[in-house]
């Protein structure tokens, strides 16, 4: 049975390992390890909750040793704030017993704090793209010094717009350097991006891109509309037992707080809501709380989906199907971890129906449909969105012309058509006339 101990890690580094009582190495940690300390451009490819964390951070500090400066010479960059807080929790961790200076920055705080911290001196930086881009821009940031580049879920930085930000700092950053990237899923944008930027990086893989963790369980249901849908949301967090702790995902920040207030009424203090315009510290309450299993749920959107690393769920529950099949192998990916099993619940209207085929055709297996239960009403209220697309069919329809209607067929005087030329036109009374033809008609009279 492999241990840590294969790796011989430092003293300081394996004692922190003891205290966090980790005795054996998952997969992707085991496969990467040797690669990463070779020095060599690595691209991982490994579904969520395998360990990806630990799998670069244990040959990065293997091979830490400080040096006397100010800048960062390992940096790491992930897509949210949550992920950023968590990412330095864990190095934090494994250098109890280390002189490493960490920080993490990431936008919606006050910059001028985080400024005042990198003046103290980093040699582990983990932050957001835009946030690294904004102090690296003000010249209070130098990247020059930095010999290790992580960048985790690269997939979700691409989804997420970050690919502006990514390219800058990769221009800021000296070319000699080491390039660490880890992904859930290999799209084409990441391979574009690997082309155009990284030196032949080794693969390091621990799934087939795309498929589905064999521990997860999925399901779904074809509902009408929205209300539709909280009706039958409703009805499984009432009967289903097995219903310990949720995560319910949606697509955009009006939808979360729609769903939470319906929700909400029904089952007080139950569920929380996390999505970008709630505060840095709700969220991170919200999600203590759920780890401490206070609430029973947490509504929220993709854009949160990454920074979520809360153990033990035991389902998913799509409200909407995402707009890339990827993303809802992320999705379900947050169940059915180590070696729990999970339930993956996926709630499709008609014009999701595409999106679930995409992501059976990414899986190579289809989804199995679940009746509606009996007791559940089918309601035909709309909500904005889907009043807003009957409209737009409404709108496109030929309008059909009535007797009476201002598009009535023109009477018969008025279908005569004016093929115009000289002779077939009266002239205007008062018409101006022309002067050289009048120039001429008085010549004629003078010589008379």
């Amino acid at each position: 049975m492999s241990s840590f101990e294969q790796f011989q890690l430092p003293k300081s580094l394996q004692k922190a390992l003891d205290e966090l009582k980790f005795v054996t190495p998952t997969p992707i940690q085991e496969k990467s390890f040797n690669v990463i300390m070779s020095g060599r451009d690595v691209m991982g490819i490994a579904q969520t909750g395998t360990g990806k964390t630990f799998a670069y951070l244990l040959p990065l500090l293997k091979q830490y040793k400080f040096v006397n400066t100010y800048n960062p010479r390992i940096m790491i960059l992930v897509p949210t704030r949550e992920l950023v807080v968590q990412v330095v929790d864990e190095v934090e961790k494994l250098t109890t017993h280390m002189s490493v200076r960490t920080l993490g920055i990431y936008g919606g705080v006050n910059i001028n704090t985080q400024k005042n911290q990198v003046y103290q001196g980093i040699d582990i930086l983990v932050g957001t793209p835009g946030r690294v881009m904004d102090l690296a821009l003000d010249n209070v940031l130098s990247l020059q010094e930095v010999t290790k580049l992580v960048i985790d879920e690269f997939d979700e930085m691409l989804n997420l717009g970050f690919r502006p930000q990514i390219t800058s700092i990769l221009t800021m950053m000296k070319p000699k350097r080491q390039n660490i990237l880890f992904s859930a899923t290999m799209t084409d944008e990441v391979d574009e991006m690997l082309n155009d930027y990284f030196d032949f990086p080794e693969e390091v893989t621990l799934a087939k891109s795309g498929t589905p963790l064999e521990k997860i369980e999925q399901l779904s249901y074809h509902i009408p509309n929205f209300n539709t849908k909280v009706n039958v949301l409703k009805h499984i967090i009432q009967t289903d037992t097995s219903l310990e702790r949720i995560l319910i995902f949606v697509n955009n920040k009006k939808i979360a707080d729609m769903l939470h207030d319906k929700i909400e009424a029904e089952f007080p203090e139950q569920f929380g809501i996390i999505h970008s315009n709630k505060s840095q510290n709700y969220r991170l309450l919200t999600m203590a709380s759920f780890q401490r299993g206070e609430i029973k749920g947490i509504i929220t959107t993709d854009v949160m989906a990454r920074g979520l690393d809360i153990s033990n769920i035991t389902h998913v529950i799509n409200f909407e199907m995402p707009e890339l099949p990827e993303q809802y192998i992320h999705r379900i990916g947050r169940t059915g971890r180590a070696d729990a099993t999970g339930i993956a619940i996926s709630f499709i209207t008609p014009r999701e129906e595409d999106i679930k085929i995409e992501a059976e055709m990414l899986m190579e297996m289809e989804i199995p449909i679940l009746e509606i239960p009996e007791t559940v009403e089918i309601s035909e209220v709309l909500i904005g969105p889907e009043k807003d697309k009957q409209k737009i069919k409404h709108l496109l329809k030929k309008p059909k012309i009535s007797e009476n209607s201002a598009f009535q067929e023109k009477s018969e005087k008025n279908k005569k058509v004016n093929l115009g030329g000289p002779g077939k036109r009266k002239p205007r009374k008062n018409a101006p006339r022309n002067r050289a033809v009048e120039r001429k008609r008085a010549e004629k009279r003078k010589k008379k």
